[in-house]
């Protein structure tokens, strides 16, 4: 698993009885040679590679090709988790690890709840063809599938052009919000933090410079009413100090007072 990487994700594989090896991501996404190095005969290589969670980085090409190449080589899975790739600012969407695999080696996971709104609870899977059946099994254990109706208002939300529409309209609102986030940090803050991650998703993660603890900063925020979710969280080993500032809920009114509050924290 990338390291920091999706603390729920890793919570159900450490459940299942799976042993997580944390591996590092760096600006071009999981280091795959560091992970084959340290692990190379892994199941899995579970990834988030259009908008790392939490850095947000981006995978780079090279990496992709040499991850699925390790996967055809070693007949090992890589799960793909892309949960908002459809929101890019700086480029068109990314192609998955997904459409370059030839080997069927790629699980790949993808989410309504993100570009429409969390409460859905709409997700969805490619497979290989040869695991259906058995995907099937165990979905029918869990509890047989779930609502059809939301899924077939869904398709015809799809299918009558309203989600691409929908997509335009928010990527818009979005990339306003980031700019504008991101304008306030960098005036605001200026070396306190380092700004990654901010080319895609609804997120992006500021790393702290000066020795702030982010878990004392986060909880003195809350008694301001302000919400920030600590980078430090995400790491199996020496975390990194830094927080993860989703911008999706908010206003470009609401966006530069709280940064306001997140210096006062910080000079205090």
């Amino acid at each position: 698993m990338e390291e920091p990487g999706y603390r729920l994700a890793r919570d159900a594989f450490a459940l299942n009885g799976c042993h997580v090896v944390p591996i590092p991501v760096d600006a071009e996404g999981l280091n795959v040679a560091a992970g084959i190095s340290k692990c190379g005969k892994a199941k899995a290589a579970f990834v988030t590679p259009s908008h790392q969670f939490p850095l947000g980085v981006t995978m780079s090409a090279s990496r992709r090709l040499h991850l699925v190449d390790w996967a055809q080589h070693t007949g090992s899975w890589i799960i793909e988790d892309d949960y908002d790739s459809e929101y890019r600012y700086e480029s068109l969407p990314i192609a998955s690890l997904q459409g370059l695999d030839a080997n069927a080696r790629v699980i790949y996971i993808g989410t309504f709840s993100k570009v429409l709104f969390p409460a859905l609870r709409l997700g969805y899977l490619v497979i290989p063809p040869d695991l259906v059946e058995r995907f099937l099994m165990r979905r029918r254990v869990m509890d047989l599938g779930p609502s059809t109706f939301p899924q077939e208002v869904l398709a015809d939300f799809i299918e009558e052009g309203h989600f691409a529409r929908h997509i335009r309209r928010m990527r818009v609102l979005y990339g306003e919000l980031r700019k504008v986030l991101v304008n306030r940090l960098t005036e605001d803050l200026g070396s306190r933090v380092e700004v990654v991650g901010d080319e895609a998703g609804m997120h992006l993660t500021v790393i702290l410079q000066n020795g702030h603890r982010d878990m004392e900063v986060a909880k003195a925020a809350l008694r301001q009413d302000l919400s920030l979710w600590p980078l430090s969280h995400f790491f199996l080993g020496e975390p990194r100090q830094g927080f993860i500032l989703g911008f999706g809920g908010a206003t470009t009114k609401e966006i530069p007072g709280a940064v306001r509050k997140l210096r006062n924290l910080l000079a205090a």
